[in-house]
């Protein structure tokens, strides 16, 4: 009786990984992601549509070709004149102040590792407002007398920072916690705001309704002298932040895991925040406290792209496309022409709810 012989089952092998193709110059080393790239490209070309659109409307309305070929310097001189002298800055304006607060909500969120945390609700923004209305309001007093010299964007600045260091402080216990960094932040900005309505309150009507205005977020009268200010720091600490990204992706995955990977971490979130901070607080002297597009922007983006953490280009991006976007509603759709800031808060107020929910849920699973 002859029996059978099965030949023995090979051994498993290792477990083939499949990982995306490399991209290698010289020293410099990334990750081919091209869906990702392509994505960014679209977010870019929907952000000079809506740029051209904006401009086109008015009163002496233009097509978008039009505006096109006045900003590649053709045109005749009344639409040059309209295009370059009065709309095209308040719409760069726009641009550069949702980038900025694009990227400083990615920072803020990838730090705390929670999607609730931006400069407005942490109380940054709150920080900054307090300090411009006091340099409005009290504008040649003796508090605000060195304020006035420095000038707007410099007085939200230091506001912003002074703010950002005391939420620091309180938040910090060998570390700094998601949830402990935004319960402190909440619980300042709603001290900030007891004492911006306390400004108003005591100033004079001309000074409250000068500050009223500015504290909506407005785009009206901005000129080519609030787009430099903002041009250079999303351009500076913008770019910074983007050479930066490994850094932010570290501190993404906890304190433990950042350690390991060789990250200063006390040094490094130190220096992301204030990276934050100046890019919210110069936005925030540019046009005023526009509320919603720092928490809104990275999120969208993050959903969008599909990546692990809020980006910071794709963030910058649809910061800005939200905030021209915005104005565009503010001033052509709706019958009142509205404060940039008030169509945001509008189309923010229930994204948060959003937010709010998904985070309940995850919490109650």
């Amino acid at each position: 009786m002859t029996a059978d012989l099965q030949s023995p089952t090979p051994a498993p092998g290792p477990a083939v990984v499949r990982t995306r193709p490399a991209f290698r110059l010289g020293p410099i080393s990334m990750v081919r992601r091209p869906v990702m790239v392509l994505t960014t490209v679209l977010l870019a070309a929907a952000l000079v549509l809506v740029m051209c659109v904006n401009i086109g409307r008015g009163d002496f309305p233009l097509s978008i070709p039009a505006v096109l070929d006045v900003l590649l310097g053709g045109g005749s001189r009344i639409e040059r004149f309209i295009v370059m002298d009065l709309r095209l800055p308040r719409s760069l304006t726009g641009l550069l102040v949702g980038a900025a607060l694009g990227i400083s909500g990615a920072i803020t969120q990838s730090i705390s590792r929670n999607a609730l945390a931006s400069p407005d609700i942490l109380g940054i923004t709150a920080g900054s407002s307090a300090a411009a209305v006091a340099l409005i309001v009290l504008g040649g007093g003796s508090f605000s007398g060195l304020l006035a010299t420095l000038g707007l964007p410099l007085a939200a600045l230091i506001g912003g920072l002074l703010t950002a260091i005391a939420i620091y402080a309180l938040a910090w216990r060998k570390g700094v916690g998601g949830f402990r960094l935004i319960l402190v932040g909440i619980a300042v900005n709603a001290m900030l705001t007891a004492v911006i309505g306390w400004l108003l309150i005591s100033a004079d009507i001309n000074d409250v309704s000068r500050a009223q205005v500015w504290l909506n977020g407005s785009l009206n009268g901005a000129d080519w002298a609030a787009v430099w200010p903002v041009a250079v720091a999303v351009v500076l600490v913008g770019g910074g932040t983007v050479v930066a990204t490994f850094t932010l992706g570290a501190l993404r995955l906890g304190d433990d895991n950042a350690r390991s990977l060789g990250i200063r971490l006390q040094h490094s979130q130190a220096m992301m925040l204030l990276a934050a901070v100046a890019l919210a607080a110069i936005a925030t002297a540019a046009a005023g406290p526009i509320g919603f597009v720092a928490l809104a922007a990275p999120q969208i983006a993050l959903r969008v792209l599909r990546t692990p953490g809020p980006p910071i280009i794709a963030s910058a991006l649809l910061g800005g496309l939200l905030v021209v976007a915005s104005d565009l509603i503010a001033r052509t759709i709706l019958p009142v022409e509205l404060p940039v800031g008030i169509v945001t808060s509008a189309l923010g107020g229930p994204f948060l709810l959003y937010l709010l929910v998904r985070s309940n849920r995850k919490a109650s699973v």
